[in-house]
């Protein structure tokens, strides 16, 4: 499929990633040979050969568009680079770490293709990791802090954490950016009037490199981050716009009475 004219646009914000770069592109690839993609890779300021790596494939894979920050600003500023910079009309967001499954990317694609109808409100399909690939720790963390977030939010999504998503590029540029805003994506969406949709993926452990993030520094500013949503969630109500009424009740109608006697 030639990349002039990508349906999806898979956004991959990376930072000091440099071994994960050729096996998942090479794998996002191979998944969506039958969808017309670009594959975005966002550089969040990487120290490592995280540049090299991704201009070394450019040459080989014409769907890789490489983009870099000159200092790191955050996952959240990344995924915002890439999708401001996609041309496709829908997005698939994916950590760069190796965890998640490109090969999960087409059912949630199918899925969103039947399900995200014209006249409806806009789709987001959210990944649900069911069986994760990590330590203890990070599982346990992980699970109190969806419990929280899906209390104090009403996001109604079980694992609001996972990277993987896919939803209408639209739909992603009306939602308020600020930072860790990906961790919070199901609940800004639902604000902004669309529809949030789990379904299972794959969760695969980590085989190279080392996580950006440590539990502490997540919970630590997860309180203040889910504060600030709720702030957001009360200032801002959903408009409902009303049926208009039928072009025979208008025509009957007084002031088209009006309007339409000769003086």
């Amino acid at each position: 499929m030639s990349p002039a004219d990508p349906l999806l646009s898979v956004v991959v914000p990376v930072r000091n990633e440099a071994p994960n770069i050729a096996p998942l592109v090479a794998e996002i690839g191979a998944a969506l040979a039958g969808v017309p993609h670009e594959i975005i890779y966002v550089d969040d300021g990487s120290s490592d050969a995280t540049a090299e790596a991704l201009a070394g494939l450019r040459a080989t894979v014409p769907a890789l568009v490489v983009l870099r920050h000159a200092v790191s600003c955050g996952q959240s500023a990344a995924i915002v680079t890439g999708v401001r910079a996609a041309r496709g009309a829908w997005i698939a967001t994916l950590d760069g770490d190796g965890q998640n499954d490109p090969a999960d990317i087409p059912a949630l694609w199918d899925y969103a293709q039947a399900h995200g109808t014209p006249g409806q409100p806009p789709l987001m399909v959210a990944g649900w990791r069911v069986n994760r690939r990590d330590n203890q720790v990070k599982r346990l963390s992980s699970r109190l802090a969806n419990g929280i977030r899906a209390r104090l939010l009403g996001d109604a999504t079980p694992d609001t954490g996972c990277g993987l998503k896919l939803f209408p590029r639209a739909l992603f540029l009306s939602l308020p950016a600020f930072d860790h805003m990906h961790r919070f994506l199901p609940a800004l969406v639902l604000r902004q009037g669309g529809r949030v949709v789990s379904r299972p993926v794959n969760h695969r452990p980590r085989l190279r490199g080392q996580s950006n993030y440590g539990t502490l520094d997540r919970l630590a500013v997860g309180v203040t981050d889910i504060l600030g949503v709720m702030w957001l969630q009360r200032r801002w109500k959903r408009p409902q716009l009303l049926a208009a009424p039928p072009a025979s009740t208008m025509a009957s109608s007084p002031a088209s009475s009006l309007a339409a006697t000769p003086e």
